[in-house]
């Protein structure tokens, strides 16, 4: 039986095969996964525990004949089913030909949604900076232009004007200067994520009148991440739940082992839950509700979640979510390093 110290460690299934594909070593993470013990696994064809077998068999005998150093191919658990992604890496050690790295396929989808995401908002974040930038300069000659104007006015009804243009223009002004921000490098400190949640917790109560439940994991450790920039983002997806008609929001924490986020593995990492019971995100715009200016809610700005998915991507997290009528989830993905 091959011996390999470091796979035995991997959070990731691997499998070793000889020249003729029969398996010689599985790691921890590969028992677990195929529900089955190293001993029965050694020794066994493996492409007899796949139900497609004809592709898989073309990628390993490409792999091995041509000595490609990857391949990949999507394959079928014969034992439960599961969709698997085999990635398939030739070595020499040993007597042994190949190494399979087992992934489930859902798992993969996910990284290449993450992925997707990043692309997207790195993107729109360019585009709306760049907009952004062109409104701020004939706002100022708007606002301007209306002081300047408001001192030639003899009859102060007619101020009342000139005022609702400096102020619409001051209101603009603001939201160009939101859409270009974060303008400083995050502050990265030492925190307690459960003091960030109670700050936000009481913001929220205060701007909305809504009690919100924690449900949280009191083992988790200290991390390492610029406190106001978690805060607002916290605060930018609970005000989402509470300005779409949330009454019941809960804020739930646990820690997860061995994740995998943008494709970097972590031993640790943070689970945040922003659970609401609201109407639910407009299932139309479910694909594009992290771009910018896209709301659901008539008057919304439409960067708040935008925003938020920023400020979670400098702390190399993300932001995935669920929701149906009456059930809302966010859920925050941030390392503990």
């Amino acid at each position: 039986m091959a011996s390999f110290p470091g796979l035995d460690l991997l959070a990731t299934a691997v499998v070793a095969l000889d020249d003729r594909f029969v398996v010689r070593y599985a790691n921890p993470a590969a028992e677990n996964l195929l529900a089955t013990g190293a001993r029965s696994l050694i020794g066994q064809p493996f492409l007899g525990l796949f139900s497609e077998r004809a592709e898989l068999e073309r990628t390993l005998d490409e792999a091995r004949v041509t000595h490609w150093d990857y391949s990949a191919q999507d394959a079928t658990y014969a034992r439960t089913g599961l969709p698997l992604s085999c990635v398939v890496t030739r070595i020499e050690a040993q007597g042994l030909a190949l190494l399979a790295e087992l992934r489930p396929l859902d798992r993969q989808l996910r990284q290449a949604r993450e992925e997707r995401m990043l692309f997207e908002q790195q993107t729109n974040r360019e585009l709306i900076r760049n907009l952004a930038h062109e409104i701020k300069n004939p706002l100022g000659g708007l606002r301007g232009s209306a002081q300047l104007l408001e001192r030639e006015l003899e009859r102060p009804e007619l101020r009342e004007y000139t005022q609702v243009i400096i102020k619409e223009a001051d209101r603009l002004q603001a939201l160009m200067d939101r859409m270009l921000t974060p303008h400083r490098a995050p502050r990265v400190e030492p925190l307690g994520i459960h003091e960030v949640l109670e700050r936000v917790r009481i913001l929220v109560k205060s701007e909305y009148g809504i009690e919100i439940c924690q449900d949280y994991d009191p083992s988790l450790p200290e991390m390492f991440g610029d406190r106001e920039l978690l805060i607002q983002a916290v605060l930018n997806i609970a005000r989402n739940a509470a300005q779409a008609g949330g009454k019941n929001i809960v804020f739930r924490t646990r820690a997860v082992r061995q994740l995998t986020i943008l494709r970097q593995r972590f031993k640790l990492a943070l689970e945040l839950q922003v659970v609401d019971d609201g109407p639910g995100v407009p299932e139309e715009i479910q694909d594009r509700i992290f771009s910018p200016l896209v709301s659901g809610r008539e008057g919304g700005s439409g960067l708040g979640l935008s925003l938020a998915q920023t400020f979670i991507q400098y702390h190399q997290g993300v932001i995935e979510f669920e929701s149906r009528p009456g059930r809302t989830t966010f859920r925050i993905l941030l390392p503990i390093t």
